[in-house]
């Protein structure tokens, strides 16, 4: 995954003093509204934000853009947008999707400049797939205590099997099964219609689910 960022305050254009808060003691909504107060966000708060959600978005442009090798340039940016943008931000308590929200479109701004060429795909196959959950997550390094394969190795296929997805089916699952996204959401974020976004979803949980079937049956 790629190496943790820090962000240049240069950059950004932010000075302040340090605050006498302790601000590793607040919760995310507290932090989130002293960032969109004044000007621009408090220095403190917004790095401790970065702190906390800084693996979230490494893991989403690591499963959007695993052979890019300048991740790390691109989570750096989407903190940036962040800092400027943090005071359109309505509501604190979505802070997360909006987030995820920010990094997805980072990669979809970087994908039209790169103009990367992708094999067209052919969505108007008979949408029979069952839309269902899948009884495995496809989540971070640490699965759930229920779950029966935990191995290291099962998760390395699964990263390779996303990883090996077309674009536009790695896109949605990723947002779908690892941010834990809504329907609506991904159609919003990646500019298709709802149906569109169910049958991607559902026909790369079958490509996947083919790719693992050797370890789901076991």
């Amino acid at each position: 995954m790629s190496q943790s960022i820090t962000v240049s305050w240069s950059t950004v254009d932010a000075k302040y003093p340090e605050a006498s808060v302790q601000v590793d003691k607040l919760p995310n909504h507290d932090l989130i509204l002293r960032c969109q107060v004044g000007l621009r966000p408090d220095r403190v708060a917004f790095s401790e934000l970065l702190r906390r959600y800084q693996s979230q978005v490494d893991r989403v442009l690591y499963h959007l853009a695993p052979d890019w090798s300048d991740r790390a340039d691109l989570a750096q940016e989407v903190w940036i947008r962040v800092y400027r943008n943090i005071n359109r931000l309505q509501e604190p308590a979505k802070f997360r999707g909006w987030l995820s929200r920010i990094a997805t479109n980072l990669f979809y701004d970087e994908l039209r400049k790169r103009k990367r060429v992708v094999s067209p795909l052919s969505l108007d196959a008979p949408r029979s797939v069952e839309d269902g959950e899948m009884d495995w997550e496809i989540a971070g390094d640490t699965p759930g205590p229920e779950e029966e394969l935990t191995t290291r190795e099962f998760y390395e296929q699964l990263r390779e099997a996303i990883a090996d997805l077309p674009e536009v089916f790695r896109t949605t699952i990723v947002l779908r099964e690892i941010e834990g996204m809504a329907y609506e959401e991904i159609a919003e974020i990646t500019g298709v219609s709802l149906g569109t976004v169910k049958s991607r979803i559902a026909r790369a949980r079958s490509r996947l689910q083919a790719h693992l079937q050797n370890y789901l049956d076991s």
